[in-house]
C-alpha cells in the first residue's frame, strides 16, 4: 500500500472514529431494532423517524427507509448487513452533492472566499488550506478579512506563520472590501498561485454582514471580473439543523459554490450533512474531523456514509 492509500485509510478511519457519536446515535438503535427481526412496514415506519431523530430531516429519512426496505424488506439481516444497506441509501442521498475542490487547475489567481458564521471554524479551515496547498508548492497570498475580531487575525497570522505563507492584514474595522480589494492586486502583481480571503461572520447584524460580503464580491471582480472563483460556505456540524438557515442566508449574499462542514467529531448528529447538501445548490466539498491539517479532506458520500454507519474502523 502506498503512503498516500496509507494516510487515507487512517484518515477514514479517524473520520469513522470521530463520527462515534453520530453513528451510535444514528446506527445503535437501528441495529438493536432490525437485527434478526424480519423487516416489515412498522419496522420501516420506526426506521424512519429514528433517522428524523439523527437529524436527516424527513424527506431524506422517507427515502433511506424506503430503499433500506427494499434491501431487506421480509428479510432477517445481520447487523453488518444492516449497516451496509443503510451506508448505501444514505451514500445514495449524498453522492449528487460531491465535489471538488482544487485551487491549482484554475486561473491564477485563484481567488477564494470564505464565508460562514463566527465559530463555525471559517478561519481554522483557511488556514489549513493554506498549509495543504504550500504543501504541495503552491504561492498562496492569506488576506485577513474579518477586520471585526483581533482573534480571527491573530489566528491567522499564527496559521501563516506555520505554513511559511504572508498575511495581508489592517487595524481592527478596517474596511474589509479595501483589504481584499489591495490583496488581490498584490497577487496579481507578485504572481501568486491563490488568493485566500477571510470575512466576518456576525450573523447579529445579518443585513450589514451580508451587504459586507457583497461589497466584497463586487471589489473583486473590479479586478477580476471571474472573482471569486470559489466562495466557500463553512458551516459547524454541532449546530444540527440550524446550519440549514445559513445555507440560505449566505447563497443569497455571496454566490457559494462549494460547502465545508467542520467538527463533524463533536457532534451526535452528523447526518444533517444531508439536508444541508440537498438544501444547498453548491456541492459538499471538504469535510473536517479534528484540528490537524490533515483532518480536512475532500468530501465522498461513500466514505462518509460508511463512517457515519460505524463502518470503515480500521
Amino acid at each position: 500500500m502506498s503512503d498516500t492509500q496509507e494516510q487515507k485509510r487512517g484518515w477514514f478511519g479517524r473520520l469513522t472514529q470521530g463520527l462515534t457519536r453520530s453513528s451510535a446515535q444514528m446506527t445503535q438503535s437501528v441495529v438493536e431494532v432490525f437485527t434478526k427481526v424480519r423487516l416489515d412496514q412498522d419496522a420501516l415506519d420506526r426506521l424512519e423517524d429514528l433517522l428524523i431523530e439523527a437529524d436527516l430531516g424527513p424527506q431524506a429519512a422517507g427515502r433511506v427507509a424506503e430503499a433500506f426496505g427494499k434491501a431487506r424488506f421480509g428479510r432477517e439481516a445481520s447487523e453488518n448487513e444492516i449497516r451496509e444497506s443503510l451506508a448505501e441509501a444514505i451514500a445514495a442521498e449524498l453522492a449528487p452533492h460531491e465535489g471538488r475542490f482544487d485551487p491549482l487547475i484554475g486561473p491564477k489567481p485563484y481567488v477564494v472566499l470564505f464565508v460562514g458564521v463566527n465559530g463555525s471554524g471559517k478561519t481554522t479551515t483557511l488556514g489549513k488550506i493554506a498549509a495543504e496547498l504550500k504543501g504541495r508548492g503552491a504561492k498562496v497570498l492569506i488576506a485577513a478579512g474579518d477586520t471585526f475580531r483581533a482573534a480571527a487575525i491573530e489566528q491567522l497570522k499564527v496559521w501563516g506563520e506555520r505554513a511559511g505563507v504572508p498575511v495581508i492584514a489592517k487595524h481592527i474595522g478596517a474596511d474589509a472590501s479595501g483589504l481584499a480589494y489591495e490583496a488581490l492586486e498584490r497577487a496579481k502583481a507578485e504572481d501568486y498561485d491563490v488568493l485566500l480571503v477571510d470575512t466576518a461572520g456576525r450573523l447579529q447584524n445579518k443585513a450589514a454582514l451580508m451587504d459586507e460580503l457583497a461589497k466584497v464580491v463586487r471589489v473583486l471582480k473590479k479586478l477580476d471580473p471571474s472573482a471569486p472563483h470559489e466562495t466557500l460556505l463553512v458551516l459547524d456540524a454541532t449546530v444540527g439543523r440550524n446550519a440549514l438557515s445559513q445555507v440560505e442566508a449566505f447563497e443569497r449574499a455571496a454566490g457559494v459554490t462549494g460547502v465545508v462542514m467542520t467538527k463533524l467529531d463533536g457532534t451526535a448528529r452528523g447526518g444533517v450533512l444531508v439536508p444541508v447538501a440537498e438544501a444547498s445548490a453548491a456541492p459538499i466539498k471538504l469535510i473536517g474531523v479534528g484540528e490537524g491539517v490533515q483532518d480536512l479532506q475532500p468530501f465522498q458520500a461513500s466514505r462518509f456514509a460508511r463512517s457515519l454507519v460505524g463502518l470503515d474502523r480500521e
